[in-house]
């Protein structure tokens, strides 16, 4: 295929620091032909490796393959200074593509395609290494690999279900989108509620007619409509609001690696007996995976607070997950951009009260940046990856918070 033209975050940067949390939190379905090459590498116990198949099916009757995992979590190839084995003896082309993908994500957007970070990994949330930008001619190789041939001749994502827009029009919206979370001079809470009013506007309306110019004096008018909206008091998010959100939160504050690694009707019955008491929503919080300690229900609905800073990191995360389309579309579980930007706002709520569940743990009734970082490499795994966020009764949940006007409550009230 051509070389596809990208669409940089120019705002984040990104560099490997070895920490190797991507080697134990996500699993790695390889093809058959990596499944070929990685056994014909004759691994064995001399090399570091456990007594185990370095490579295992995806499930009893599945017919793919993934890396192998030991007992804590941990792909067979970790070494113990955090580092690839494949890579020391083999060179970094003899990984499986999405070991050399992560933690990058390619999007076609109409003749380009646009290059996006997932925020599971720590040093993208904290901004580290060299710019994206510096990085272009490598992306390009990989993005070849990872776009089939004619992919960014693929549609865009629908507006709202069932209509679509050409490209061009497309693009109007995500701009309109990062300018309204650009807009530093305000709280970014307002920002989101900001466009959630707009978005419902869109949500309501019909684009047969309306297009190029038209469609951005439309789009400049409802942004102006919901500047002068009077964003500054919500009532608290209602009873139903609040358990449909901890299930939510329930999700985000899984960890899948172990999910699959540990099934069993057991950790079934686990989870389900979790879910119930999220649901509940009283005495102390389930503990779903390492980091999390000891907290009810109730400490996580008191003030916390918000660190000065915070308000830069959560601004340029969804800037980066906007400007990749990552949220609706072939990206998000085939999502309209209006019902995808939905999911995404919901993440806002979900981070800050894994943040409150985290500082509790450590004796703290106050956020610190380090709470909010941790958070986010923990919800972030799951947008746009986890099966269970594109399931009909998770988008029929975020629905029902929308149309009950809570995903702006929830994004007030976590937000004190």
């Amino acid at each position: 295929m051509s070389a596809p033209r990208l669409d940089l975050p120019t705002i984040q940067n990104w560099s490997c620091h070895n920490c190797s949390g991507c080697c134990r939190q996500h699993l790695i379905e390889v093809t058959d032909e990596e499944r070929e090459r990685i056994l014909g590498q004759g691994w064995s116990s001399t090399d570091g490796i456990p007594d185990q198949p370095v490579i295992v099916r995806n499930g009893r009757f599945s017919r793919s393959h993934r890396l192998a995992h030991r007992e804590d979590g941990a792909c067979v190839f970790l070494n113990e200074q955090g580092l690839c084995r494949i890579h020391a003896k083999f060179g970094e082309a003899a990984k499986p593509l999405a070991c050399r993908v992560y933690p990058y994500t390619f999007h076609p957007s109409g003749r380009q395609v646009a290059v996006g970070l997932r925020f599971s990994c720590p040093t993208v949330v904290e901004n580290l290494g060299a710019s994206v930008s510096s990085q272009a001619a490598e992306l390009l190789q990989i993005a070849k690999q990872v776009v089939p041939a004619g992919g960014t001749d693929d549609p865009p994502p629908e507006i709202t279900r069932g209509q679509r827009l050409d490209w061009k029009d497309f693009k109007r919206f995500l701009n309109a989108l990062q300018e309204g979370l650009a807009q530093n001079d305000v709280p970014l809470d307002v920002r989101l509620r900001r466009i959630l009013f707009w978005l419902e506007l869109v949500r309501q309306s019909r684009f047969d007619d309306v297009r190029g110019r038209r469609l951005d004096e439309f789009l400049t008018l409802i942004r102006q409509a919901s500047d002068i909206e009077d964003h500054s008091e919500l009532p608290p998010p209602s009873r139903t609001g609040r358990v449909m959100f901890r299930l939510l939160a329930a999700q985000y504050a899984r960890k899948d690696t172990l999910l699959v690694l540990q099934s069993g009707l057991s950790n079934r019955l686990r989870l389900l007996i979790s879910a119930l008491k999220f649901a509940r929503g009283r005495g102390q919080i389930p503990i779903l995976q390492d980091g999390f300690g000891v907290a009810t229900f109730d400490q996580l609905e008191q003030p916390f607070g918000m660190p000065d800073t915070a308000q830069e990191m959560l601004t340029r995360y969804f800037l980066v997950k906007v400007q990749s389309i990552h949220f609706c579309g072939r990206a998000y579980y085939g999502l309209p951009l209006v019902e995808g930007f939905l999911s995404l706002v919901l993440i806002y709520p979900a981070i800050l009260w894994l943040a409150r569940w985290l500082a509790v743990t450590a004796g703290r009734q106050a956020l610190n940046i380090q709470d909010i970082q941790h958070a986010m490499t923990v919800a972030d795994h799951h947008h746009g990856f986890s099966p269970a966020f594109g399931q009909a009764s998770f988008r029929r949940r975020v629905r029902d918070l929308n149309r009950l006007g809570e995903i702006g409550r929830l994004v007030d009230w976590y937000g004190r």
